[in-house]
């Protein structure tokens, strides 16, 4: 456990290539529903860096930390309440803009390793917008999302007018990003915006449970097909086809590709080695 204003929980998986593991990213600022400020999003770009050059790290998922309960005013629970207003103040376009171009939104995006939104409270603006940046989303019940920036006279600035639209579509983004409203996680789920909707009290086990499952891939063959999927979102259809094809083709050049026939022929587990 890595302490600071992003914590960083390994979870050993019993995979091959030997030595996997997932690691869980929790958000450390509870006192303020873990909203994104500077420091925080350095430490998440810091973390994509570790985990890219790390071969052991299979599964990335991200969270946010609760506070105490016990308290006479104890917070509400939140995954991410948005970008931490306070450090706009006074801001210009100039003072603004270094942030934004090397933000922790698409550093997360750009991972080869599978990420998953792990939501549990309220995940407003940048926090809907982490969500995004993630490949998979699963919610508590208790999540609340939205994209409030249009209440303060701003739009969403971490991708979420894009990223947001290709997932639930053109009405639907143009609905939450209008009006700022916030949605329950059950609409969440009927629009797209999360995979799936569980009790809080079992959103940690099926999660686990998610990333255990892919983290028992190829990695290598899991790193082609993430690519391969996200050549859907900017390719037109007949160019998405062909980047397929030549993904698929190639990859009967790999070991892993062998191992993996060779082992459902004898209905034995394939033991990766990650090429």
């Amino acid at each position: 456990m890595v302490e600071g204003l992003v914590t960083i929980e390994r979870i050993e998986t019993q995979t091959s290539p030997e030595g996997g593991c997932i690691e869980i990213w929790t958000l450390n600022r509870p006192d303020r529903l873990n909203a994104l400020n500077r420091a925080t999003h350095q430490e998440l770009i810091q973390a994509c860096d570790r985990a890219e050059s790390n071969d052991n790290v299979r599964v990335v998922v991200i969270t946010g930390a609760h506070s105490p309960q016990d308290t006479k005013r104890p917070k509400p629970k939140s995954f991410a309440a948005g970008a931490d207003i306070a450090e706009f103040s006074g801001k210009s376009s100039d003072d603004v803009r270094p942030f934004f171009e090397n933000n922790a939104w698409e550093k997360i995006w750009n991972l080869t390793k599978p990420t998953i939104a792990m939501v549990d409270g309220y995940a407003l603006g940048g926090g809907t917008e982490l969500a995004l940046s993630c490949d998979i989303r699963i919610a508590s019940e208790d999540s609340n999302f939205g994209q409030p920036e249009i209440n303060l006279g701003l739009i969403p600035g971490g991708g979420g007018t894009q990223r947001l639209t290709k997932i639930v579509g053109y009405g639907h983004a143009m609905e939450l990003i209008l009006t700022g409203d916030m949605i329950p996680a059950n609409r969440a789920l009927e629009i797209g915006l999360v995979n799936s909707v569980v009790p809080s009290s079992k959103l940690r086990g099926e999660v686990i449970a998610l990333a255990t499952k892919i983290a028992e891939k190829s990695p290598y063959t899991i790193k082609v097909a993430k690519r391969a999927i996200r050549s859907a979102l900017d390719l037109p259809l007949t160019q998405g086809i062909l980047a397929e094809r030549s993904e698929f083709v190639a990859l009967f050049d790999t070991e892993d590709s062998s191992i993996g026939v060779e082992a459902f022929l004898s209905k034995q587990k394939p033991e990766w080695v990650g090429k």
